[in-house]
């Protein structure tokens, strides 16, 4: 007996002492001990796809539906309508445009319109690989391009109004207080960012307004179009290319994520999560019902909603859970939205940090919004734009109307700088000395 428990005594000694090396190591070494983690996880998840090669083929199966019924029809016409706005010089003529707008409201240059314009209408991570072009083209500093990816970054407006509201609800009405709660969160949280990264080395100050603001805004345009030396062909086939590259590139992190979310659930790790979230989402007073979709929309939002809908809780408790799985928009999102700037100096904290404040605020807008828009939710009636959307068997169909709504936002914006600046012109007549 004493000589086994020395034997365990001095097991545990060199155990400690390896583990005090290994620990020095690892503080001394951090990128190498990420890659050792790395390297263990995807030891992990080859033993598990081994194991469960019926899960794997499932999971993969359901994250190349939602990347073909969902995401790509969703996002190509959007790709490729920013690539080639950005290579005929829209982006620069909106930026001299609406600067005076985009500053005082956001802090953010007035390119930045056109990242709000195609983050609002179509949905991830394409807010990100927007930005990341803007940096990349110098049109925006670092801090500027952290604000603009943090608040324009949002779910699809079709995907909300159609696939979760008409397909996993299978009420129209309820696209309003999704839709809603979703767009106003952000909204808040960009009026908010306009004040992080105040002490920006890297801004310059703001040009001086001299002659006519659209004539300036389309000498601008037209000294880009000269400085890109490509065919119109060129650009055009380069635009596609881009756009389903990237495309290809989001659908591998949607499989991938899919197929890792079942795996998990297999496991049972993903009820374990739910039940350690339970601390957090307990006191809160939302259902148990809904933790597990929480959890699953922790790693992928689709399968979290879906989960959420499918929930026997209350409808208030289930589209609180849609609040937060969509604004926070899952691991995936954020792993599309890292490799999307993964050129650039761009930083990922401030993104992930603001899509846990858009979660929470979206929450809190759902909950605000249910009280009016409850008996609107209730009533069988569909609304008014019910029939638009119930006639969409997938986003194939809607991806166009998105599309024009994207162009009439661009619009809209282009008048409201005209306006603006009209009325600033009035002021000045009006308000000029010895007049």
């Amino acid at each position: 007996m004493l000589i086994l428990t020395m034997a365990i005594l001095t097991g545990l000694a060199l155990l400690y002492g390896s583990g005090r090396r290994i620990f020095r190591a690892a503080v001394h070494h951090r990128r190498q001990a990420a890659r050792f983690l790395w390297t263990a996880l995807a030891l992990c998840l080859v033993i598990g796809m081994v194991l469960q090669p019926k899960t794997v083929y499932e999971g993969a199966v359901n994250g190349l539906n939602a990347w073909w019924n969902i995401v790509f029809p969703s996002l190509l016409p959007f790709f490729i309508a920013s690539e080639l706005l950005l290579n005929f010089g829209v982006v620069h003529f909106m930026g001299v445009l609406l600067e005076p707008v985009m500053r005082p409201l956001f802090n953010v240059p007035g390119a930045g319109s056109f990242v709000v314009a195609v983050g609002y209408t179509s949905g991830y991570p394409i807010g990100a690989m927007v930005t990341a072009r803007l940096r990349a083209q110098r049109l925006c500093t670092r801090v500027e391009g952290e604000r603009l990816m943090a608040f324009t970054s949002n779910s699809s407006p079709l995907f909300m109004l159609v696939a979760v509201a008409v397909g996993m609800f299978h009420n129209p009405a309820l696209g309003v207080i999704i839709a809603g709660a979703h767009y106003l969160a952000n909204l808040t949280l960009g009026f908010a960012l306009r004040f992080y990264g105040r002490g920006d080395r890297e801004a310059l100050p703001a040009p001086v307004p001299t002659g006519n603001i659209l004539a300036r805004a389309v000498r601008e345009m037209l000294e880009q179009q000269r400085r890109d030396n490509r065919t119109p062909g060129q650009i055009i086939g380069d635009a596609v290319k881009k756009a389903l590259n990237n495309l290809l590139n989001i659908g591998g992190f949607i499989i991938l994520f899919a197929v890792i979310i079942r795996l998990l659930g297999a496991a049972g790790l993903i009820a374990l999560l739910a039940r350690l979230l339970g601390l957090i989402l307990g006191p809160l007073g939302l259902s148990p019902a809904v933790w597990p979709a929480v959890a699953g929309g922790i790693f992928e939002m689709t399968m979290g909603t879906k989960m959420a809908s499918e929930a026997a809780a209350p409808l208030l408790h289930q589209l609180v859970a849609v609040a937060v799985i969509l604004a926070w928009s899952g691991l995936s999102v954020i792993a599309q939205a890292a490799s999307m700037i993964a050129d650039t100096d761009l930083r990922l904290t401030p993104f992930i940090l603001a899509r846990l404040a858009h979660a929470a605020l979206a929450g809190v807008y759902t909950c605000l919004l249910f009280g009016p828009a409850g008996p609107l939710a209730e009533n069988p009636a569909s609304p008014a734009f019910a029939p638009l959307v119930e006639g969409f068997p997938s986003l194939w169909a809607g991806a166009w109307l998105c599309a024009a709504v994207f162009l009439l936002f661009l619009l809209s914006c282009g008048l409201l700088a005209v306006v603006f600046h009209l009325l600033r012109g009035v002021c000045i007549l009006i308000l000029r000395p010895g007049r």
